[in-house]
């Protein structure tokens, strides 16, 4: 059997990260850590190949080749996801379909051999022995939440890492929260599952063994949501890092109780964490209980970023506009807060109403859902009724855009953050030198030279190197996200 695992196209969004990614010469952030596990439990004698659609083009020769075609989508994948069924089945492929937008939305998927709902842990080996019986289904649907104990280390082996600026795993899925919007509860469930201390060090020497160095991105959707477990597992960690001489450093996320774990904080930074995203979504506490966020209620949001900053570890964070209980003044009140957090990432989005969330089933109670949302919560789109007038509500946050990453406000912030990290951390080993070398050239000619904010960017560079030379490096791949962020924001925003 040959099986073509397929990556369906993400749109050009912030969260692409195309435009920063382009002075690395690399393709995408990360590969398909999904598919990746997925094809570690398909039989040893079957073939298979990954074509991620973020890197190449998919191609009626690699259809051809294939005797099935799996494929996995987030929602803002959908359109995407639609043209490699149709592409596959065009071809007379079976074609297998899982992931987060299809757990959530398999009435989208008609044209699917077999679909697959929930997490496949369990499903997928059923699925496997019903295919050689000859009785395969056409819907597997997860009865309950399997645990991670079992799972496989990912085919690291199917991936062109030289297309990747990072390599992905997983330690957990779950979060112990009840957040109305969110969809990670409704798919993986509020009791958080972990995989063992020797799955994870297996998983890093896995990836290890490929060659890789640099940025390892910890997919968890709350990282710290089982801390006993998180606990015993840094010293773990940690001893693994300096026995391997560092050769990774850490991206996670997680929910905003971190800053109260000094202890947690400071092994998450022994180990080589460098960058934590935070759900923060507003500082109006109104509105966070009206979203059921509780736990961003009990603490001081601006001294918790702080906090977790102090600790080496650039903080990025997720904003939201568009509760009902949104003040008038929420958008200066968004600039304020992340101008003085000094976050330069800041990711603000339009909420959005995703299926079989609890938002999803109030506002269609309410009568005010207007179908679904395309997944992409900055192209201004909305899928419900908001209480503010819908085009001040847009205009509102394409105001917030429009200011957070404008030159000045922007490497104001990148210097603000690096301002906060200590001199004496741990710095794991990057990419080589050679290639950091071509990618400052780069970042140089454009922003310094053809770039229209060239100016503002030589007066961060003089600073960086004034002021930051430790964290020079760090500072120009902030300057480089800025740019990506700056494009994608005059795009959305309609901006000259």
């Amino acid at each position: 059997m040959k099986v073509l695992l397929v990556y369906p196209r993400f749109p050009d969004t912030y969260w692409s990260f195309r435009h920063a990614l382009e002075f690395e010469r690399k393709k995408a952030a990360f590969p398909p850590l999904g598919l990746l596990t997925i094809a570690a439990m398909i039989p040893n004698d079957w073939e298979r190949r990954l074509v991620d659609m973020n890197i190449e083009e998919l191609t009626f020769e690699h259809i051809e080749w294939a005797d099935m075609v799996f494929a996995s989508a987030m929602i803002v994948q959908k359109e995407s996801l639609e043209d490699v069924v149709a592409l596959a089945r065009l071809r007379g492929k079976k074609v297998v379909v899982g992931g987060p937008y299809v757990s959530t939305s398999a009435e989208k998927m008609p044209d699917a051999d077999h679909i697959f709902i929930g997490e496949a842990e369990n499903t997928f080996p059923e699925f496997l022995n019903d295919l050689n019986l000859g009785i395969a289904r056409k819907t597997y649907k997860a009865d309950e939440r399997p645990s991670l104990l079992a799972a496989p280390v990912p085919d690291f082996s199917l991936v062109n890492m030289s297309k990747y600026s990072a390599m992905n795993v997983q330690y957990s899925r779950g979060c112990p929260f009840n957040c109305e919007f969110c969809d990670i509860i409704e798919i993986y469930g509020r009791v958080p599952r972990t995989k063992s201390n020797e799955q994870m060090l297996n998983e890093l020497e896995a990836l290890k063994a490929t060659g890789w160095r640099g940025l390892v991105f910890i997919v968890d959707d709350n990282f710290i949501g089982n801390k006993k477990n998180v606990r015993l597992l840094m010293p773990d960690l940690i001893e693994w890092s300096r026995a391997n001489d560092y050769p990774f450093s850490y991206i996670t996320e997680a929910s905003v109780n971190l800053a109260e774990d000094d202890a947690l904080l400071q092994s998450m930074e022994d180990a080589g964490f460098r960058r934590v995203f935070l759900g923060i979504e507003t500082t109006v506490e109104e509105t966070l209980k009206e979203a059921q966020k509780g736990q961003n209620t009990r603490r001081d949001l601006l001294d918790a970023v702080h906090k977790i900053q102090s600790y080496g570890m650039e903080v990025m964070a997720g904003f939201i506009v568009g509760f009902d209980n949104d003040p008038d003044d929420i958008f200066e009140r968004q600039i304020d807060f992340i101008r003085e957090s000094a976050i330069p990432l800041a990711m603000v989005g339009l909420l959005s109403a995703l299926p079989d969330t609890q938002l999803w089933r109030r506002l269609e109670k309410e009568g005010r859902l207007e179908g679904f949302h395309s997944g992409n919560n900055t192209d201004c789109s909305l899928n419900f009724e908001p209480k503010m007038n819908r085009d001040r509500l847009v205009e509102g946050f394409k105001s917030v855009l429009r200011n957070i990453y404008s030159p000045k406000e922007y490497y104001k912030r990148a210097l603000d953050c690096l301002s906060r990290f200590h001199a004496d951390r741990i710095e794991p080993r990057q990419t080589s030198m050679f290639e950091d070398l071509k990618a400052f050239s780069r970042i140089v000619m454009t922003l310094g030279i053809r770039d229209k904010a060239r100016m503002d960017f030589w007066a961060y560079f003089f600073q960086l190197v004034r002021f930051h030379s430790r964290d020079f490096a760090h500072g120009i791949t902030l300057a480089a996200m800025g740019y990506h962020f700056r494009l994608i924001t005059e795009k959305y925003c309609d901006e000259p």
